[in-house]
């Protein structure tokens, strides 16, 4: 009798519970939406994707509707959290918004599938869940920042919740864009967003007009300021160069002077100034004449000179003595 081989045993897969089943359908159902959108997923694909029937799906979610519900619902407390957490922990305005920017982008960075599935067709109008809904709440949180900072310093704050969707918008918008072109990096998106809305609400104007005779006067102020000062620092950059001429100058008749003095060094001191040689030699003469005179009066003939040439000596000796030699 031939040996029968008997069949391996099938390998059982671990069954989920519950809990890990829900997620899983969750997880695929994120990658689905984010891919093709509600409209465009199928809970036949959910479930294959799965490996479970479409019965298990319904059972968990009630379709392909509820299931989509709670993904858009995860990713909107999500990132609502991000940006309340960065608002709320910087205590400068301008650390509470780049915080909120940088946020933002992050979240889209790490979870690019659940922001695309909130600002692409996430249902609801502006139902609770929705991306208009999300925006929303953010706007509340910033509108309340902007109230604060309003009265501080004499605007109206009335037009804080205006303020506030226009900067929600304007952040939510680039950040749709990074989503599919990713460049330039997280941080330098982050510093551009900062750059345009900080100084946009530092520069505010408190009671803003369009009326374009106002606009004109209001451009030629600005204009005369600018001109102002521009000539203020033309001014001030003629002084600096005038006393950096200056101080060149002086460097220069220094370094002359200096010279001067190694000069005079290798050449040696002179003992006595010019003007002192020339006394003495004043001096000795006069008292050579004053000797003369002297002797002449004692002996009653002409004195000779102690030392000198032999013509000088001559002129003093007696003419006949001259004759006879």
């Amino acid at each position: 009798m031939d040996d029968v081989t008997e069949p391996a045993p099938r390998s059982r897969r671990k069954r989920m519970t519950g809990k890990e089943r829900r997620e899983q359908l969750l997880t695929i159902g994120r990658t689905l939406f984010a891919e093709r959108g509600l409209d465009g997923t199928s809970v036949e694909e959910i479930a294959s994707a799965a490996g479970v029937s479409k019965p298990v799906v319904y059972e968990h979610f009630g379709g392909k509707e509820g299931l989509y519900a709670v993904v858009v619902d995860r990713e909107f407390e999500r990132l609502l959290s991000l940006v309340a957490e960065a608002l709320n922990s910087a205590i400068h305005y301008r650390s509470k918004l780049e915080k909120a920017a940088l946020g933002l982008l992050e979240y889209i960075e790490e979870s690019p599938d659940g922001f695309r599935i909130l600002v692409r067709d996430s249902h609801g109008g502006t139902g609770t869940g929705s991306y208009a809904s999300l925006l929303s709440e953010i706007a509340g949180e910033v509108e309340h920042i902007l109230a604060q900072e309003f009265k501080r310093h004499g605007y109206d704050d009335k037009a804080a919740p205006m303020y506030a969707q226009s900067l929600v918008g304007m952040v939510a918008l680039t950040g749709q864009w990074w989503l599919d072109v990713r460049k330039p990096g997280r941080e330098e998106v982050a510093a551009h967003i900062v750059n345009l809305a900080w100084n946009g609400l530092s520069g505010l104007e408190p009671r803003p007009y369009l009326d374009p005779k106002r606009r004109r006067k209001e451009l030629e102020r600005m204009e005369k300021q600018r001109e102002k000062a521009q000539a203020k620092a033309e001014k001030a950059e003629a002084k600096a160069g005038r006393a950096e001429e200056k101080a060149a100058a002086k460097a220069e008749k220094a370094q002359r002077k200096a010279r001067r003095d190694d000069d005079d060094t290798e050449d040696g001191p002179s003992d006595l100034d010019p003007a002192d040689l020339d006394a003495t030699d004043r001096d000795a003469t006069d008292l050579d004449a004053a000797d003369l005179d002297a002797a002449e009066h004692e002996t009653g003939e002409p004195a000779e000179p102690e030392s000198g040439d032999e013509s000088e000596t001559e002129t003093v000796r007696d003419p006949a003595e001259a004759a006879t030699r």
